[in-house]
């Protein structure tokens, strides 16, 4: 069995799908590496395969309820469905739901399916043997050796000691709107860094905060959220004395209602990179020089609840397939802490653990 990262959520969350298009009457007949290498992690025990284990205790970890429910019936493991038509099966979680069985296809059936995945991720790696840590103390940047001879160089700094990087990665919550500059986050501190100040220290102005409010303002999103996954480009204010020019703020954060916490979906921080390099390709050429180099941070990760190795398993899947398709791009990862510097190596490189 591979000793690699367990998996990430991207081929996780394909293989629950297609668990759940055939059902588990079929599971043997299904090729699921992903779902098989995270079941390794995971106990032995009696009777059923250690897929169908793995799904049962990452569906009992969701919350009860609704979604629980839903996501056991979808995939046939509630009593008496294991070999009910996926058609069927599908059409009870909507019930569950209450809505018709297409709103559940588009809307309920991928959240859940979703969070199973995560789940599944979360259990595998709480069983998972622990991996020594790789990260030199004092270090600050490292060289990453990726699949297909790409070199990744990995920060551990904070973001806006950053020089010489064309783009930075920011994230951002679905309704645009930055934290204070004196708080300690990703884009707190690259708010702080790109604003003018005086020989006193005194506010001058706030670019990047007023450059994402007109980028809002324009897109008719003032007041109001955009779809998770969108992405915001904006100047970088005066993080251009340090070679940075562009900040690209990635929604992925929905707010928790009546609460400070957010909600974010691996799905969506893969998408959100996907489209950062959409929109880096669209940008490029504007530039002299074009922009060339692209710097992301572990989106979703803090207070976005995700892990980080689960960030970084979903911040990957975009960045080793534009990779691996020949794009151009220098690519850099920044973190500040030396054990999240670990979990983007172990993914990166595909090693339970190398020294520097």
């Amino acid at each position: 069995m591979p000793t690699g990262p367990l998996s990430d959520h991207a081929s996780l969350l394909g293989e629950v799908r297609a668990v759940r298009r055939a059902g588990l009457v079929r599971l043997r007949e299904l090729d699921l590496p992903a779902l098989s290498r995270a079941a390794a992690a995971f106990d032995r025990g009696p009777g059923t395969t250690p897929v169908e284990r793995l799904l049962r205790a990452a569906v009992s970890r969701l919350d009860a309820g609704t979604l629980r429910d839903a996501a056991a019936y979808a995939l046939g493991l509630a009593q008496g469905t294991r070999d009910w038509p996926a058609a069927d099966r599908r059409r009870r979680a909507a019930e569950v739901y209450g809505v018709s069985v297409e709103r559940f296809r588009k809307h309920h059936e991928p959240l859940a399916l979703g969070q199973v995945a995560e789940q599944i991720a979360a259990v595998a790696a709480e069983r998972a043997p622990a991996a020594a840590p790789i990260t030199h103390p004092g270090a600050t940047h490292r060289v990453l050796a990726a699949a297909g001879g790409h070199r990744i160089t990995l920060h551990v700094h904070p973001v806006d000691l950053l020089n010489d990087v064309d783009v930075v990665v920011s994230p951002a919550n679905v309704w645009l709107a930055l934290p204070e500059p004196y708080k300690s986050s990703v884009p707190a501190s690259l708010r702080r860094a790109g604003a003018v100040r005086g020989p006193t220290g005194e506010l001058v102005e706030d670019l990047v905060h007023d450059g994402l409010r007109a980028w809002a303002t324009r897109h008719g999103a003032a007041g109001r959220p955009v779809q998770p996954a969108t992405v915001a480009p904006t100047e970088a204010g005066a993080l251009a004395a340090q070679g940075v020019r562009r900040i690209y703020h990635a929604a992925v954060a929905v707010p928790r209602a009546g609460t400070n916490d957010y909600d974010v979906l691996p799905a969506d921080v893969t998408r959100a990179v996907t489209r950062v390099f959409a929109l880096l390709r669209e940008e490029s050429a504007c530039f002299d020089p074009p922009l060339r180099s692209l710097c992301l941070p572990l989106l979703g990760a803090g207070r976005g609840g995700l892990t980080a190795a689960t960030s970084a398993a979903a911040v990957w899947a975009a960045v080793g397939a534009e990779l691996a398709r020949g794009a151009p791009w220098e690519v850099h990862l920044v973190v500040l802490e030396p054990a999240d510097a670990d979990a983007l190596a172990r993914v990166v490189e595909g090693v339970a653990g190398r020294a520097w």
